[in-house]
């Protein structure tokens, strides 16, 4: 390891405090990190392995999603299914019913032995047969930083192609799956493409399996779904992402988001603020902190809290107090500013409305 990396890995311990275990940063979290380059706090707290969870319960403002654990029981259960018998349930879905498959052990000491396994085992896969791998590790370098990534199971068809294979629990009823759900699953799943593609780029196929419940029952079924948009756009975002190193760099000394006992609530709070957000409402479906950043974004009121489409079409107005200002007061002569223009005109017909409907206001 270079010291380079090993300073950074230094930095990013002290962050979270000298005692406490990294979280792991999973497929998940990394699509809702890509689809929200801008937030330094997020990238900065996952890259250290933060428990954001338990930073914003400190803070008073938890996270109010997740997953129960009766859901969680039921997913694994369903897991076990279609993996039994050396995952025959699996390889029908493939469309190998009968086939026999190698199901490799990926067992190793941590997670660098775990991903070197799996190198070892996708090179090994015999070709003119198929290959399973059960909760392979692979790992994929974000923003100077690795992060390692677990996928439900890869498929070595026997021409060599790779697929990824996604096992959810939610149901296909009728032939079609949760649209809001199939494109969570589909943004994951576009994660394992990219660190498949950072072994050997073109080996993975684009289409990935997504395995549910059929209907009301617990009988595996599958679709295929093409991933080549979310890949791509997870690339172009991940690429954006600014280098964990220089935001490490650009925080006060001695800042730790460090949850030892007897630690001012202050101190946490002011630790947390050093680094800048991007908050946005949909940070409130993916990210623990969104609920803490929502009221510091009102708290200052800024047009954040209104959405990022908004946010766009304000231009230069950052507060709710200025559009309210813009939308109120005529121009003063020359060039009027389309956007406080489109403001009036916009609270012109909402005042017309009000008028028809009989509301005062």
């Amino acid at each position: 390891m270079s010291t380079k990396h090993h300073s950074l890995r230094e930095r990013l311990a002290a962050l979270r405090g000298p005692d406490t275990a990294p979280r792991p940063l999973d497929a998940r979290a990394l699509a809702a990190l890509a689809a929200n380059p801008g937030c330094r706090r997020r990238a900065l707290l996952d890259a250290a392995g933060v428990d954001k969870g338990a930073v914003a319960e400190a803070l008073g403002a938890p996270a109010r999603f997740g997953q129960s654990r009766f859901a969680f029981s039921r997913g694994h259960a369903f897991e076990a299914r279609v993996k039994a018998g050396r995952c025959a349930e699996l390889l029908r879905l493939l469309g190998a019913e009968g086939a026999h498959a190698e199901v490799p052990d990926l067992g190793a000491a941590g997670p660098e032995g775990r991903a070197a396994r799996t190198r070892i085992a996708l090179a090994e896969a015999a070709p003119g047969s198929w290959t399973l791998l059960d909760h392979p590790l692979l790992a994929l370098e974000v923003a100077g930083s690795t992060v390692f990534l677990e996928p439900d199971a890869v498929a070595v068809a026997p021409d060599g192609a790779w697929t990824v294979a996604e096992i959810k629990s939610f149901p296909i009823l009728d032939g079609g799956a949760d649209a809001m759900k199939v494109g969570a699953a589909a943004r994951q799943a576009a994660v394992y493409v990219l660190a498949l593609d950072a072994l050997q780029p073109g080996r993975t196929r684009t289409d990935v399996l997504l395995v549910c419940p059929k209907d009301f029952s617990n009988l595996p079924t599958a679709e295929w779904v093409d991933v080549r948009r979310q890949v791509a756009v997870t690339r172009r975002q991940l690429t954006r992402l600014t280098r964990i190193e220089e935001i490490a760099a650009a925080l006060p000394e001695g800042t730790t988001f460090d949850l030892a006992p007897g630690r001012p609530p202050a101190a946490l709070t002011a630790a947390v603020e050093s680094v800048p957000a991007a908050y946005a409402p949909e940070c409130l479906a993916s990210c623990e902190l969104a609920f803490h950043c929502r009221d510091r974004a009102r708290a200052a009121d800024s047009v954040d809290a209104l959405g990022r489409g908004l946010r766009a079409d304000l231009g230069g107005l950052t507060t709710v107090s200025a559009v309210l200002t813009a939308a109120a007061v005529p121009p003063s002569g020359g060039d009027d500013d389309p956007t406080a223009a489109a403001l009036r005109r916009a609270a012109s017909l909402r005042a017309e409305a009000l008028r028809a409907c009989g509301d005062p206001r």
